[in-house]
């Protein structure tokens, strides 16, 4: 849905976007665990997936920027320090990798849970719960951060994996 809730924000449909941006988030909360209870996971759909939620992130981004601009200029240096921290992992993954990671570790679901609940209500409400925002921010820089440790200590591409602790714990 990251696209057309890119073109929906350009085109400036607030209530289809945020109604739709929410339908986003609340599926992406879901679709692994039907995937894995149902034996339909793979790692295409990890892939796939990730790719997915990055997308639907970026036309949340774009909506904020679109809609409601004065917050996002007011919190601006916090999206450009993960806008950095996002490329660093993802480059650092393209170059170890040749492909993105998709890692869902336990950060990386805690951080969407919070992207998305602070950005269904930020549409859905008139005002901003800035504590959702800053510990979406926080949980999601230090998701980032072990992300990109992670790929130098795991030299094959790999999904599910728990964490950092779990891949130091296993290299013991």
């Amino acid at each position: 849905m990251g696209p057309v809730l890119i073109v929906m924000a350009v085109f400036g449909y607030y209530d289809y976007f945020k109604w739709l941006l929410a339908v986003s988030f609340a599926t992406d909360l879901v679709d692994g665990n039907l995937a894995r209870r149902f034996h339909v996971d793979s790692k295409g759909g990890a892939k796939l997936d990730s790719i997915a939620d990055d997308l639907t992130v970026a036309a949340a981004i774009t909506g904020m920027f679109l809609f409601k601009h004065e917050f996002a200029l007011e919190q601006l240096p916090f999206l450009i320090a993960l806008l950095i921290l996002f490329m660093i992992q993802t480059i650092y993954s393209l170059f170890a990798y040749k492909r993105l990671t998709s890692y869902h570790t336990y950060l990386a679901k805690t951080a969407a849970i919070l992207q998305g609940s602070f950005f269904i209500l930020f549409f859905l409400l008139p005002s901003p719960i800035y504590l959702l925002f800053y510990a979406a921010v926080f949980i999601t820089g230090i998701e980032l951060i072990e992300e990109t440790i992670m790929i130098y200590y795991i030299p094959k591409w790999q999904t599910d994996v728990k964490g950092l602790y779990w891949v130091l714990k296993n290299r013991k």
